[in-house]
């Protein structure tokens, strides 16, 4: 069995690659700012390290066989911790850093997008053996946008723009897959089983939750948008997720 690292281990992500890799008996080390929560599991170890400072960072990939880096901040210093994470890993003599990436990180000019191509690139160069996988929005992801602009009575929806969500569970399967795995370099993206007219998704989750608001389809300027537009963001030859986002939402609805 391996001893895995997974950064962001308390994130949605990450916390379910650290599921599936212990259900695999596994030995995972869950990083993240805030320790590790639940039952107390002899096969994971909790480590609270803030990547941007790194104290206790060499610790945490000591003996390790991969790094698996989920931890994101859309606010800032992804860069700044994927740097130290890979002097680290430079350090322990760590063989395979898999990163978790976002599909059009390439072609959408985001400034968050920005941030995610250039830590792609400085993995690539880092020395360490390396996997980059890019994936397209996750259900909750979508489920979190919904939700936060249906608290007006009107509800805005970009139009012409498409979501190829995907579920967090099969994205984590592949993230446990690739990680024990030789280093893979870019491999094939990784969306969802359909893609979905934004206005389409906002009405599946109002329907799911019992709520009713007029749906605004607004054309949204600038390149970002125009690029959502052109479907920068799918991966239409890669519809490899099979549960839909009905079927998240039935579920959480069941729960």
């Amino acid at each position: 069995m391996a001893t895995i690292l997974v950064t962001g281990g308390t994130g949605t992500l990450g916390h379910a690659l650290v599921d599936r890799l212990l259900r695999d008996g596994h030995d995972v080390r869950s990083l993240s700012r805030r320790p590790h929560t639940g039952t107390a599991r002899p096969q994971l170890r909790s480590y609270a390290v803030d990547l941007r400072d790194g104290t206790g960072l060499a610790d945490a990939v000591a003996g390790v066989d991969a790094v698996v880096h989920c931890a994101t901040a859309p606010t800032g210093g992804d860069e700044e911790a994927a740097e130290r994470l890979v002097e680290a890993a430079r350090r322990a003599g760590i063989r395979h850093l898999v990163y978790i990436s976002i599909v059009g990180v390439d072609r959408i000019p985001l400034g968050y997008y920005r941030t995610k191509l250039a830590v792609e690139r400085l993995i690539e160069e880092s020395g360490v053996g390396w996997t980059v996988l890019r994936t397209t929005q996750f259900h909750h992801l979508v489920l979190r946008i919904v939700k936060a602009l249906a608290k007006s009575p009107v509800l805005p929806v970009p139009a012409g723009v498409r979501i190829q969500p995907v579920d967090v569970g099969e994205v984590a399967d592949r993230l446990a897959e690739l990680a024990l795995g030789a280093p893979a370099g870019r491999v094939p993206d990784m969306g969802g089983p359909e893609a979905l007219e934004f206005r389409d998704l906002a009405r599946l989750t109002l329907a799911a939750g019992g709520r009713h608001r007029l749906l605004l389809p607004l054309p949204l300027p600038g390149a970002s948008m125009a690029a959502l537009r052109r479907g920068a963001n799918l991966a239409p030859d890669h519809a490899d997720g099979r549960r839909t986002y009905a079927e998240f939402l039935a579920e959480r609805v069941a729960r």
